[in-house]
């Protein structure tokens, strides 16, 4: 059999191989650089970013799960200004494929600046924004949970941005589908899903919750399922591309995710358990592809009927 062709497409950008850090588990990839050759991964989606520097919640900020984690980390990142001028560019050193960028905000305005600023940027090939901050203008509601919020950012981000732009949805809503179709509408020009869970561990012998933020969002294997689901269910409805992401820890799993519907896929919390993840993900695909005769990875994208 010949060699399977594993490489993928996300708006006109060639990936390599469909396997993609996910944002905040895998920073902005220098200390990764420092165990492999990071240039084997389709992309990177570097750390989210807000405005203003952030040094997120109070600690602890994470609590171990059976098959999974929950973290609170809460968006700590240096600020737009400094990644656009030093992470970015210090990342295109080691690094030479464009980025996913991801973006925050806490206003339509937040999204706006940090669309504008990492659009300029070089390496820079797909703007991620992540909907599940909340809105402080609107009772602090996140933004991916009303259909009406997620259009006014996509809208508002796709006015300023030239490069593509992508939707990260939260699943912590009632219809995963009318998101996905609000933001497209807007037009957004790919989605990312899923973003994490929300769930809750108490420390029985202390009576108080694990997490200082008594909540946080859930990742690891064990939402695989819903994942997959979600995946499956916005692909259906929409016309453009979906990056796949939630539980993925094996080679197969990137497969699961690309039938269910998903152009790439997001490895995130199996960075944090073990950093060669991704490295032995990408190494073990062609292996998979040829158990399960697979000629072309992106022939299976949305196969399951």
């Amino acid at each position: 059999m010949v060699k399977p062709d594993i490489s993928t497409e996300l708006s006109g950008i060639r990936l390599q191989n469909p396997v993609i850090p996910a944002s905040g588990t895998f920073g902005f990839g220098k200390e990764f650089a420092e165990l492999y050759d990071i240039n084997i991964l389709g992309s990177i989606s570097v750390k989210g970013t807000t405005r203003e520097p952030r040094f997120g919640n109070p600690q602890p900020r994470i609590a171990e799960c059976p098959m999974g984690l929950i973290n609170s980390v809460g968006l700590q990142n240096p600020g737009i200004d400094e990644v656009v001028n030093k992470e970015l560019p210090e990342l295109s050193e080691i690094y030479h494929k464009p980025v996913i960028a991801n973006i925050s905000g806490f206003s339509v305005d937040e999204y706006v600046e940090c669309a504008e600023a990492v659009d300029r940027v070089e390496n820079v090939g797909i703007i991620e924004v992540n909907v599940s901050c909340p809105n402080v203008h609107e009772g602090g509601m996140a933004f991916g949970t009303s259909a009406q919020n997620i259009a006014k950012v996509t809208r508002a981000v796709k006015a300023v941005a030239k490069k593509p732009v992508y939707v990260k949805l939260s699943p912590n809503v009632t219809d995963i589908a009318e998101m996905a179709k609000a933001a497209e509408s807007e037009g957004a020009d790919g989605l990312s899903l899923i973003n994490t869970l929300m769930g809750m561990r108490i420390d029985v012998m202390r009576r108080r919750p694990v997490i200082a933020n008594k909540m946080g969002g859930f990742s690891g294997p064990a939402i695989l399922p819903v994942a997959v689901r979600m995946v499956y269910q916005v692909s259906k409805a929409v016309k453009i591309p979906v990056i796949g992401m939630g539980g993925v820890s094996s080679a197969r799993d990137v497969i699961e995710m690309m039938m269910a519907g998903a152009s790439a896929v997001q490895v995130g919390a199996a960075n944090l358990t073990d950093p060669w993840a991704c490295k032995k993900i990408i190494e073990a695909l062609p292996g998979e592809c040829e158990k399960l005769h697979i000629e072309r990875l992106s022939d299976i994208i949305g196969c399951v009927e």
